[in-house]
C-alpha cells in the first residue's frame, strides 16, 4: 500500500468571508498540491475542506497521515464522529452537528485508506504547513476574483 503525507490548512477573510484551502501530498520524492476556495465560507469548513480534496486526489488505496494545525479537525475525526454517528449527527446537546456534509464526506474517504492524523502547530514555521497555508491564502484571492480552481 503506498504511503503518503499529506500536509492541510484552511483559511479565511473574516469568518464567515471568503476562504481558500490548500494542501501538499507527498509521495516518496513527490510533491502534487490542491488548493481551491469559496467566496463565502468559514474557516472550519476550508480545513475539512483541505482534507477531503487531498484524500479524494489519491487515486489508489493509501496508507495516508494528514497532518493539520486545526484541532477542530483532528478531533472530529478521530474522537467525536463516533459518537455524532452513534446518535444520528446530534451533538452530546441534542443539536445538529455543524458541516455534517463535509463529516459525512471525511466518514466516507476513512473507508478507502488507513489514515492517521497529526496535530502540527500553524504559523510555526512548518516548512509543508507554511507551504499548505500559502495555498489556502492564494486560493482565498483567486476565489474573491471569481477564479476557479
Amino acid at each position: 500500500m503506498p504511503i503518503v503525507n499529506i500536509y492541510t490548512d484552511g483559511a479565511c477573510s473574516g469568518n464567515p468571508g471568503p476562504g481558500g484551502w490548500g494542501a501538499v501530498i507527498e509521495y516518496q520524492a513527490a510533491e502534487t498540491e490542491v488548493s481551491g476556495g469559496e467566496t463565502a465560507t468559514t474557516n472550519n469548513r476550508m480545513e475539512m475542506s483541505a482534507a477531503i480534496f487531498a484524500l479524494q486526489a489519491l487515486p489508489l488505496r493509501c496508507k495516508a497521515t494528514v497532518y493539520t494545525d486545526s484541532m477542530y479537525l483532528r478531533d472530529g475525526v478521530s474522537r467525536w464522529m463516533i459518537n455524532w454517528k452513534k446518535n444520528g449527527w446530534k451533538t452530546a446537546d441534542k443539536k445538529s452537528v455543524k458541516n455534517q456534509d463535509l463529516w459525512l464526506k471525511l466518514d466516507e474517504l476513512l473507508t478507502c485508506h488507513d489514515i492517521s492524523w497529526e496535530w502540527v502547530k500553524g504559523h510555526a514555521g512548518h516548512p509543508q504547513n507554511e507551504h499548505a497555508d500559502a495555498l489556502a491564502r492564494n486560493a482565498i484571492i483567486a476565489a474573491q476574483m471569481g477564479i476557479t480552481q
